[in-house]
C-alpha cells in the first residue's frame, strides 16, 4: 500500500457539533419543521441530492449549494429569519468541527501518504486543517476537477495527485454510496469508517475507529 484517501467530513470531523446543533436549533425555530431529525434529513437529503448532480457544467461549491438549500427551504418549508447568520455558522461547520479523537494519531503512525479526498471547497479545508495542525501529503477537492463524490473524477484525481495505480490505494469514508461504491468502482479498496456501529452488513472492510488498522 503507497497511499491512503481519507474522507473529511463523518470521518475526520464530527457532524454532531456545537455550530451544527447552533444551525439546526436556529432553522427549527424559524421554520414549519420542529422535530430535529427531520430537519437534519431534509438538509442532508438536499446536499445528496445535488452531489449527485454536481459535475462537469453542473458543478458548484459549497456557498452556492447553501444557498440553494436554504432558498428551497424558504419556499418549501417556510423558513425565515437571518439568512446570511445561517450561511455564516454553516461555514463555520466546515472550518471549525471537531476532529474525531482517533484521527491526529492515525496521521502519526500512518506508514504511507494521507490524502484528504472531499466535496469540500478547498479553501475552507486547508483553513481547518491548518487550525488543527495536520498536514496531509495532498488535498483533493472536488473543485479541482469539477465533480462531487460520487461521480469518479475526485478518485482518479486523487490517484493522479498521489501518483499511484488504484490497486496501491486504499479509501475510508462514512458513506457507502458516495465513498465506498465509488472508490470500489475506481479500484481503489474501500474501508468504511460506522463509529456508531450500525451501519450493518457490509461487501467492505469495515472499522468503528481509525485505531484498528494498527491491531493487526
Amino acid at each position: 500500500m503507497k497511499a491512503v484517501f481519507l474522507d473529511y467530513t463523518g470521518t475526520m470531523v464530527k457532524e454532531d457539533e456545537p455550530y451544527t446543533r447552533e444551525l439546526l436549533s436556529y432553522f427549527i425555530s424559524h421554520s414549519e419543521v420542529k422535530d430535529p431529525e427531520e430537519a437534519m434529513g431534509l438538509v442532508w437529503g438536499m446536499i445528496k441530492e445535488i452531489e449527485l448532480k454536481c459535475f462537469g457544467d453542473g458543478f458548484i461549491g459549497k456557498d452556492e449549494m447553501v444557498e440553494r438549500i436554504l432558498s428551497r427551504c424558504r419556499a418549501e418549508y417556510g423558513l425565515s429569519g437571518d439568512m446570511e447568520y445561517m450561511h455564516d455558522i454553516w461555514r463555520r461547520t466546515w472550518i471549525y468541527a471537531p476532529l474525531y479523537e482517533d484521527v491526529k494519531p492515525f496521521f502519526t503512525r500512518a506508514s504511507c501518504p494521507i490524502y484528504v479526498v472531499t466535496n469540500d471547497d478547498l479553501k475552507y479545508i486547508k483553513q481547518s486543517l491548518e487550525i488543527k495542525d495536520l498536514h496531509p501529503a495532498g488535498i483533493v477537492a472536488a473543485e479541482m476537477v469539477r465533480a462531487c463524490k460520487p461521480h469518479g473524477e475526485i478518485f482518479r484525481k486523487a490517484l493522479e495527485t498521489a501518483g499511484v495505480e488504484p490497486g496501491e490505494a486504499v479509501h475510508i469514508g462514512d458513506s457507502v454510496s458516495s465513498d465506498v461504491e465509488p472508490a470500489r468502482a475506481a479500484g481503489i479498496s474501500p474501508i468504511l469508517i460506522d463509529r456508531t456501529g450500525k451501519a450493518g452488513a457490509a461487501d467492505c472492510r469495515v472499522i468503528q475507529s481509525l485505531d484498528e488498522l494498527f491491531s493487526e
